[in-house]
């Protein structure tokens, strides 16, 4: 098991109760923290008695020898407070035996659910057009217009090739990705990804998910330039990295400010979706 930082990203929803997940590649299975289903399946708001439900549980499940305990992995989720700490997580196959252990009338419903959740994922691995069908629905209730909803896509087709590069080519995920990331945005933008998203006003939100039309276009530009330039230098780990990160973004930048000398228009701008977001938070939560 991998033993990294897991944000929040990746929330889904039962019955109001927002549940954490993660997805293990290799294995193909969803990891869920044991207590949050054990939140819902209790109908209990509060996190820490939750909490002490489950310890509570564990100890008992333990001194009965049930195997499903032992199954569980430590994981690092991200909290409310935005920190993260290491919770028992545990896959389908193991919530499912743990949930018979408590008496709740959402036993039933919580077993469809997980169900449904582990259908859906393989579904969208035998045909990735699923999720990406699933993110063009999102957007189009959000109220982007298709233009835009290309753009975006296009934007996540080419930052997933460079993050390939850089996982195959020794760079850490998150930490080192963030700092290459930053990097690039700065040259292209003049401004780090705190402070264009601070432009818009944003706290938590995907930056990318609130760029304009141009953005995106220099966004992609800037990416797709750094892993060209990476290819052809061959470059391995964060510090090689971080030269085709400033040449890429320079590209994009240069070609930013030559089209803002013939508009005399700004392409960082601090426009956002903010209000549209609010208003379909429900659905956004869900996906």
């Amino acid at each position: 098991m991998p033993n990294k930082k897991i944000n929040n990203k990746r929330l889904t929803i039962f019955e109001g109760q927002k549940i954490r997940r993660f997805w293990d590649e290799k294995q193909e299975k969803w990891y869920f923290p044991v207590v949050d289903i054990i939140q819902a399946l209790i109908q209990q708001s509060n996190y820490q008695i939750a909490r002490k439900y489950w310890n509570k549980l564990k100890e008992r499940l333990k001194k009965e020898g049930n195997e499903s305990v032992s199954n569980c992995h430590q994981l690092k989720f991200e909290a409310a407070d935005g920190k993260f700490y290491l919770t028992d997580a545990a896959d389908v196959e193991t919530i499912l035996r743990l949930v018979q252990s408590v008496p709740s009338p959402k036993a039933e419903p919580i077993k469809l659910w997980l169900a449904k959740v582990g259908y859906e994922r393989i579904q969208e691995i035998n045909d990735p057009e699923k999720a990406l069908n699933r993110g063009r629905g999102y957007w189009q209730r959000m109220g982007r217009n298709e233009k835009w909803i290309q753009q975006r896509m296009m934007g996540q087709e080419v930052r997933n090739k460079l993050t390939d590069y850089w996982k195959n080519n020794e760079v850490k995920e998150k930490d080192e990705y963030a700092i290459l990331t930053n990097i690039i945005h700065q040259e292209w933008s003049d401004l780090s990804v705190k402070e264009h998203k601070n432009l818009k006003k944003l706290k938590t939100q995907n930056l990318r998910d609130h760029m304009t039309d141009a953005e995106l276009i220099f966004t992609a530009l800037a990416e797709l330039s750094t892993r060209q330039i990476a290819e052809t230098m061959k470059t391995k780990g964060l510090e090689e990295n971080k030269t085709p990160a400033r040449k890429g973004g320079r590209i994009a930048k240069n070609a930013r400010e030559e089209l803002e000398n013939k508009t005399g228009k700004k392409v960082v701008s601090g426009e956002n979706y903010l209000q549209l977001a609010r208003s379909g938070k429900k659905l956004k939560d869900k996906i």
